[in-house]
C-alpha cells in the first residue's frame, strides 16, 4: 500500500463525511465523496446526491472548473469506466486534466473489474489506492453485499423491554421504547431500499412500513415495502397497499394472488413449504431489484427464520429501561433450539443510549 501523509487522511476524511450525505437519497447506487486539491487546498467538492443524476466526480469537477487542471482527486471509491445512466467518470477526469487520483475502494460492481483505475492509469494519471479502504467498506456494505454476494445487507430491528419481550400475548406492543429510539428507526427506514415484515405483523398492527420524517430529506424516496406470506393471508385493507409506491408480498402458493394484484400489491412466488417461504429466494430477488440494505421489522417466527438460517448481518435492538413479565412474547420464535448448545453467539459492535433507551448493534458472531 502506498504510503498516505497526514494530509492525504485528511482529504479522504471530507471525501467520506461528503459521502454520507447521500446515505437517504443515493441508493441503490453507493455513497460517494470526492475532494479536489491543488497546492493543498481543496477547490471542488461534490458527493454522489441522487441515483441517476451526477456522480460525486463530476460534481467535484463542476465546482473546481478549470482550477481542476494538474490537481490531485480524492474519492472514496474507484471512478467507473463504464456507462450506465451517466457517462463514465475516469473519461471526465482525464478531460478535465486531473494529474492524480487517490481512493479508498476498488468497485466492487460487475462492470468495474477496474476499468476506471485501469483507464486512468493509460492516460498517465497517477494512481494511489486504498487509503481508508475499511470505512469505506463499512458505508458500502450494503451495495458491496449486493453486487458480490447477490442480495442485500440484512438489518434485523428489533424493540423489546429489559428482559426481551417485544410485545403481549394479545400483541399489544405501541410503544414499547421511546420517541428517540422511534426517530433513530425512522432514519434506519430512510437508508434502506425495502423494509419487510412478516404477515403476522401486518394482520396484527397493520403497518405503513415508510418513512414518516419529514424531516429527513429523501427527496420523496421511499424504500419497497416487502410482505413474507406464505399462504396469502394478507387483507386487502391492509394499509400498505393503498400507499403510493410498491409492495412486494412473497409466498409459496400464489393461488389467492389476483385479488392482492387488484388491491395494489406484487405477488412474488418463491418456493417453499408447508406454508414457509424460501428466505434466501426472497433476499436474492431484492437484490435483482437493486436493493442494497434491507431492514427487517418483524415478529418473533420472521426473525427467528433469518437468525437460524444465519442470514442477518446486523442486528439492531432498542431496549427500553422496564420489564413487562411473563404474559408476553419474545424476540425469536425458533422451536428447533433446544439446548444451550443451540444459542447464536453475537458480537457487540455498538452500544449507545438513545433517548433513555440502549441500542445495541451487533452481528452474529462466528462459529468456533
Amino acid at each position: 500500500m502506498p504510503d498516505f501523509s497526514a494530509a492525504d487522511s485528511a482529504f479522504m476524511a471530507r471525501a467520506l463525511h461528503l459521502a454520507r450525505r447521500g446515505q437517504y437519497t443515493a441508493h441503490p447506487n453507493p455513497m460517494v465523496g470526492c475532494v479536489i486539491v491543488s497546492d493543498s487546498e481543496i477547490v471542488g467538492e461534490g458527493w454522489h446526491e441522487v441515483a441517476g443524476d451526477a456522480h460525486a466526480e463530476i460534481n467535484a469537477l463542476r465546482a473546481a472548473g478549470a482550477k481542476a487542471q494538474g490537481a490531485t482527486l480524492y474519492v472514496t471509491l474507484e471512478p467507473c469506466a463504464h456507462h450506465g445512466k451517466t457517462p463514465p467518470c475516469a473519461s471526465a477526469l482525464i478531460d478535465a486534466g486531473i494529474a492524480a487520483v487517490v481512493f479508498a475502494l476498488d468497485d466492487p460492481f460487475a462492470g468495474g473489474d477496474g476499468r476506471g483505475e485501469q483507464a486512468l492509469s493509460d492516460a498517465g494519471v497517477t494512481i494511489r489506492k486504498g487509503l481508508m479502504r475499511e470505512s469505506v467498506q463499512d458505508l458500502l456494505a450494503g451495495f458491496i453485499s449486493r453486487t458480490t454476494r447477490g442480495r442485500p445487507r440484512v438489518r434485523l430491528k428489533i424493540a423489546s423491554s429489559l428482559d426481551g419481550r417485544i410485545a403481549m400475548k394479545s400483541g399489544e406492543s405501541q410503544w414499547i421504547t421511546g420517541p428517540a429510539a422511534r426517530a433513530d428507526v425512522q432514519r434506519l427506514r430512510a437508508r434502506s431500499g425495502a423494509i419487510m415484515t412478516g404477515v403476522g405483523t401486518v394482520l396484527a398492527d397493520d403497518p405503513s412500513l415508510t418513512v414518516r420524517d419529514e424531516s429527513i430529506d429523501t427527496r420523496g424516496l421511499q424504500p419497497l415495502r416487502v410482505v413474507v406470506d406464505g399462504a396469502l393471508r394478507m387483507p386487502l385493507s391492509a394499509e400498505m397497499l393503498a400507499l403510493p409506491g410498491d409492495t412486494l408480498i412473497y409466498c409459496a402458493d400464489d393461488g389467492k394472488r389476483q385479488p392482492l394484484v387488484d388491491a395494489g400489491g406484487e405477488v412474488i412466488k418463491v418456493s417453499g413449504q408447508d406454508g414457509t417461504v424460501n428466505l434466501l429466494q426472497v433476499l436474492e430477488d431484492l437484490a435483482a431489484r437493486e436493493v442494497n440494505d434491507l431492514l427487517v421489522e418483524a415478529g418473533p417466527r420472521l426473525a427467528g427464520s433469518l437468525i437460524a438460517q444465519k442470514l442477518v448481518d446486523e442486528l439492531v435492538i432498542y431496549q427500553a429501561p422496564h420489564i413487562m413479565g411473563s404474559e408476553t412474547l419474545g424476540m425469536f420464535h425458533t422451536p428447533t433450539w433446544t439446548e444451550l448448545a443451540d444459542r447464536q453467539a453475537l458480537t457487540i459492535t455498538d452500544l449507545r443510549r438513545v433517548g433513555n433507551d440502549t441500542r445495541i448493534t451487533a452481528q452474529l458472531a462466528d462459529e468456533d
